[in-house]
Formats: C-alpha cells, structure tokens, sequence
C-alpha cells in the first residue's frame, strides 16, 4: 500500500524518519554509513513501517538520498513504503529533476518544504507551497506532502492547510512532545473544527538523552521541552519510555499518524518497536 493510500485507509501509519550519511564524509566512512542506511530501510519497510529520507537535514548538506537508493537498493524494498524528502534549498533545475527522477523511479509519495532559512543554503523560492505548485504544472502524479506547525497559530495553520495553492495531498507536522499537549490540543480542535480533509503525520523525535548541550543544539532547529525531558530523565525514564510517553499522549488527543525522527539508524527497528509496545500501539 502507498503512503498516501495508508493515510486515507482509517488505520494509523507510523513512520521513521532516517538522515542519510553527511556528503563531507570520507568514502569509505560515508559507504559504511550508507550501508546501515540500507539495512535499516530494508528492516523497517519489511516490517510495515514507513521511511521518510531527510535532505540537507538541520543545514548539513547530505547525500543524495534518491540516487542512493534506486542505485543500491533496486527492488529489494518497496518503493510504495519510501518518501524521500526534498528542500527548497537547492537551485530550481535540481528540484525539477530531483521530483521527475524520483516519479519515474516509482516513488508515489514527496514531501517538500521549505528548509530552514537560518543555515546552509539558501531556497530557491520563499515558499514551500511555490515549488509544489511548481511541480504540480507539468505532472500530478507524485502525492506531494506538506508541512504544518502546531506550536504556531492554529488558525492561521489551519488557514494555510485549506488554501488552493498549498498543492499537496498530505501534511506533516513539527515535532511535538506530550509536554506541549495543550498547543497539540488548540491545533487538532481547529482542524477538526475547519474540517481539514488532508491527512497529517505528527512529528516526534526520539530524545536519547537530556544533556544539556544537546538540548540547546536541537532548540535550534525544533521546540525543545528541556525542563520536562530532564526531569523524565532524572526520574528514571528511558528514551523509549519518553518517546511513547509522547505517541500515547497524541493518539488519546485524536492523532492518528506519526513519524518518528532520530531512531538510531543501525537499531532502528528494534527501538520503534520497543516504543510502540510501550504505548500499547
């Protein structure tokens, strides 16, 4: 089943979202890399789970993760059960081509966004919604998915979901934790109240740890509950006790598709199912 079909099926989808290795690293370092990339997107799908493919993740520059995997991977997995993600922060002609590569190597599903403005390159438009429009000129046969953040105004996302130009047949949202329910309720009540037809995908990211320093990196590129995770933390609790913690919280909220990010890549499988029985999902 393709992601897309998943969604609209009524039944909860889970993904993992996977960074592939980092384009400066040594030849051989980065073909280890992509070697536990490929085990555990080949382990995840054959399990049923979903794999996002990040680009350019939090600034630093990545692989190519498309050529990667229809060079290495073939037909091994699925290609309904892969969405590779594609930023604005590349030049026009490379997402042009990026987006028909990824069409006629059989990958249904696209998510595109935006890209954080603060680092690495800059977009080649300002919008997210401007390139899926752009991509959705010439051909409509991609599902092209969005982005939407419920720690922002809730109408005001709400508004941008529904308008005609947001050109995408699904959305995903900024990570969220239990500890920010009361913003996670404000969203899904007014997309409830709206009646948001695209189906959304909840973002959670999988804290190993509560080390300050970390923290305050993440705070960079995401909301970060640090008072909250490091109480957890030092009351005992282990990462996948948190990570559930926050599933079981969305899903009691009314959410009902999430992807997981910062799974470590070689115990990827293993992990999320620790957590989705911690959750009794």
């Amino acid at each position: 089943m393709d992601f897309l079909t998943a969604l609209r099926s009524g039944s909860p989808v889970f993904a993992a979202e996977l960074r592939p290795p980092r384009a400066e690293l040594a030849s051989a370092e980065g073909m280890d890399a992509w070697i536990d990339t490929y085990h555990a997107v080949r382990r995840l799908t054959r399990e049923g789970t979903y794999v996002f493919l990040t680009d350019s993740a939090v600034g630093a520059e990545e692989e190519d993760n498309l050529r990667h995997l229809v060079t290495n991977l073939q037909h091994d997995v699925p290609r309904e059960r892969i969405v590779p993600f594609m930023t604005s922060k590349h030049p026009m002609e490379y997402c042009l081509s990026y987006a028909e590569r990824a069409r006629q190597s059989g990958f249904p599903a696209l998510v595109v966004l935006g890209g954080d403005k603060a680092v690495g390159s800059p977009r080649c438009v300002e919008h997210a919604w401007q390139l899926r429009q752009i991509l959705r000129e010439p051909d409509n046969t991609l599902a092209l998915g969005g982005w939407a953040n419920p720690h922002a105004d809730p109408e005001t996302q709400v508004s941008f979901l529904q308008a005609d130009n947001f050109s995408a047949e699904f959305y995903l949202t900024q990570v969220v934790s239990h500890h920010d329910m009361p913003a996670v309720t404000r969203f899904l009540s007014a997309v409830h109240t709206r009646g948001v037809e695209l189906p959304g995908v909840f973002g959670v990211f999988y804290y190993r740890s509560a080390n300050p320093r970390t923290l305050d990196v993440l705070k960079g590129f995401l909301p970060v509950p640090a008072e909250g995770l490091t109480r957890e933390f030092a009351a005992g609790a282990t990462p996948e006790d948190v990570c559930a913690r926050t599933l079981r919280a969305l899903v009691d909220a009314g959410a009902r598709h999430f992807y997981i990010s910062n799974l470590p890549v070689a115990r990827a499988q293993i992990i999320l199912a620790s957590i989705l029985a911690r959750a009794g999902l």
